[in-house]
């Protein structure tokens, strides 16, 4: 059911899989109402879009998705047979999958529908919790690329965990870097200081923003990272959630 992740936290996914009805549109309500984008797979294609859940009908037994702007790609997802999401839910990842989907509307604006699922994926690994990095001034990872893919290259990161780093590739220069190691990257942490660390890349996504963007998101895990650097990590994603909370305090 959900393998194409290819993500090795889901090797033992069925430890982590949720059944209740109850629960399962608890949690996709949950999702809705803290407004949190959800990204929408299309089996057997590294195609990847960003929706969010409009509403949950339990009668209908239906949940409601935000509509994707071009035109191209909402044929592709009208005509899968299967559909995966990934989205996260108060620093809890949360996996789920559907069986077709079809067209409607929400608010007069396009919208999908697909049915409840069944079943879902909860992953609640706090030791890898993942938190996403400032946009308008992107934490950067140094790559030593050899001279053909251009030499040494800068990539911006999309997230950081304690486990490894997710880089964004809008240029496509790795191409289909899946399972491909690079020692001595060097990751620069805002008011930390440098993280020297090998990477291995575990998965790729294609990503199609709202703008109509593309982008590639490759996931990318820590090989051979010393004490001192993993505490180094672990000091900056403290950092990232007490900003974080201040905003949100900010907010209320």
């Amino acid at each position: 059911m959900y393998p194409h992740f290819q993500d090795t936290a889901l090797e033992n996914w069925h430890d982590f899989e949720v059944e209740s009805r109850k629960e399962i549109t608890s949690l996709l309500r949950g999702i809705s109402s803290k407004k949190q984008l959800v990204r929408m797979l299309i089996q057997g294609e590294q195609d990847v879009c960003v929706t969010a859940i409009l509403d949950v009908d339990e009668t209908s037994n239906t949940v409601l998705l935000d509509g994707v702007i071009d035109a191209a790609q909402n044929k592709r997802i009208l005509s899968a047979s299967k559909l995966s999401f990934e989205t996260s839910l108060d620093k809890v990842r949360i996996l789920f999958a559907a069986d077709g989907i079809t067209s409607t509307t929400y608010a007069g604006h396009p919208a999908y529908r697909i049915a409840v699922p069944p079943s879902l994926i909860r992953l609640q690994r706090r030791e890898y919790y993942r938190i996403a990095t400032p946009v308008s001034n992107p934490v950067r990872v140094l790559l030593p690329l050899p001279d053909e893919l251009g030499g040494p290259t800068s990539f911006p990161l999309a997230d950081i965990s304690c486990g490894g780093i997710a880089i964004l590739d809008n240029k496509i220069v790795l191409g289909e870097a899946v399972g491909r190691s690079y020692q001595n990257c060097r990751l620069d942490l805002p008011d930390i200081g440098p993280v020297i660390t090998d990477l291995q890349v575990r998965n790729s996504l294609d990503l199609t923003l709202l703008n109509n963007k593309s982008n590639r998101r490759l996931g990318c895990e820590f090989v051979n990272l010393s004490r001192a650097s993993l505490a180094a990590v672990q000091r900056y994603i403290t950092r990232l959630e007490r900003e974080r909370n201040a905003r949100i305090a900010g907010l209320n």
